[in-house]
């Protein structure tokens, strides 16, 4: 028995009813035929056909009968979890996660913090599209169930058309049509904050909340945007550039080209540059007297890593940085009124110590009423938030879930 999706198959049209039900499964879980029928408002007789052709297709599989109350027992009917399967890149700055998941959002196979280099060079390109053959090579799932690929990176993404202008904008081709080729599955990119937001809105940290924010501090600052629980992507799909809102009065030049933005004074960027102009004015640090590191060649990473290792100027610039944060987390706030505001990427797992320093930034600069309706939360997935958002946009893309 096949157990492929065959995007002609149940493709198509959004009102192909087989993916309507595909839909409704995947969203909700499993459920009775006649539940189905109420649900979907169709008769039981057109369900009960539709869900024996994904059975026959191996897409549907019949998990027996459920306790009733009385009378016949009905049947219980759900997705098979591995008919289908998802891969997602998420690109850092310094690395790449890649991982594979399954038609019910399972996380089957992950491969994190392969070494890489994010340069607008063909060399990054080469190296990104090397890591994505090597992982699929060693899947131990037939590749033509391997639906589509999501690869997440940081800048100006227009993920209708496929194309990156902020990375491997090397000619007018889609950089997702360049990267398929290469690769022979499927490609969608997305905005990294994007993707990590919609991977922590359908299974992190977010329940029943519709509006909700979720930051991405790393060498830069980006934010998802959930409202009343639909991903927002603006006007032309640039939303969530607010790492270049020109809060500071500074003639610093923002790898935007703009000066005084948020990221100047408050971003992995401006903590490694802060770091570098400490140590070369003479401030001490286990990264340069114990490790050897010369300041030139401090990464946001090791300073992360000094920290946790109670590094006193890795601690003091983190708190630095966290206060400058929270003077940006407030003016969305105080716009907004989001009900959550959840912080991921690199610097959260520095805990406290960027924590802190913003949730008292919060108190100082937010409106109080404002503040008190909305909570700030800390990723439960961490990492993989990027991952499993990449995977989850592909599957709700090809099934046309919302």
């Amino acid at each position: 028995m096949s157990r492929t999706i065959r995007l002609t198959g149940v493709g198509g049209k959004p009102s192909d009813p087989k993916k309507v039900i595909l839909r409704h499964f995947a969203n909700n879980g499993n459920t009775t035929l006649p539940d189905l029928s109420k649900e979907l408002n169709v008769g039981v007789p057109k369900v009960t056909s539709l869900v024996s052709e994904l059975i026959s297709e191996g897409l549907i599989k019949d998990y027996g009968k459920i306790e009733s109350t009385g009378g016949r027992k009905p049947n219980l009917y759900g997705i098979v979890p591995d008919s289908a399967f998802f891969i997602g890149v998420d690109v850092k700055q310094s690395h790449i996660n890649i991982g594979l998941s399954d038609l019910q959002k399972n996380l089957v196979r992950i491969s994190e913090k392969l070494p890489f280099r994010l340069d607008n060079t063909p060399e990054s390109l080469a190296s990104l599209c090397g890591y994505i053959q090597d992982f699929v090579e060693k899947l131990d799932v037939p590749a033509e169930r391997v639906l589509g690929i999501g690869i997440n990176l940081s800048g100006r993404i227009n993920y209708t058309t496929g194309h990156s202008y902020s990375f491997f904008h090397f000619d007018d081709k889609p950089l997702a049509s360049v990267i398929r080729e290469k690769v022979g599955i499927p490609v969608f990119l997305e905005n990294d904050s994007r993707a990590m937001a919609y991977g922590e809105f359908c299974a992190g940290v977010v329940e029943q909340e519709k509006d909700v924010l979720f930051l991405n501090l790393d060498y830069g600052i980006g934010v998802g945007i959930l409202f009343d629980g639909q991903v927002y992507y603006g006007k032309s799909g640039y939303a969530g550039e607010v790492g270049h809102i020109p809060i500071f009065d500074n003639e610093r030049i923002c790898h935007c080209g703009k000066k005084g933005c948020l990221e100047t004074e408050a971003s992995g960027w401006a903590l490694t540059r802060m770091f570098q102009e400490k140590l070369a004015g003479g401030s001490s640090s286990v990264l340069t007297s114990v490790r050897g590191i010369k300041p030139e060649d401090v990464t946001m990473d090791d300073i992360i890593e000094a920290a946790l290792n109670d590094d006193v100027l890795a601690i003091e610039l983190i708190a630095r940085v966290g206060e400058n944060l929270g003077r940006g987390i407030a003016a969305l706030i105080n716009v907004l009124n989001p009900e959550m505001i959840v912080l991921g990427g690199s610097l959260v797992s520095t805990g406290d110590y960027l924590y802190l320093p913003i949730k008292t930034a919060l108190n100082k600069y937010s409106l109080s009423l404002v503040n008190n309706d909305s909570k700030l939360k800390i990723s439960r997935l961490g990492e993989r938030a990027g991952i499993l958002g990449a995977c989850l946009l592909v599957r709700d893309r090809l099934l046309e879930i919302e």
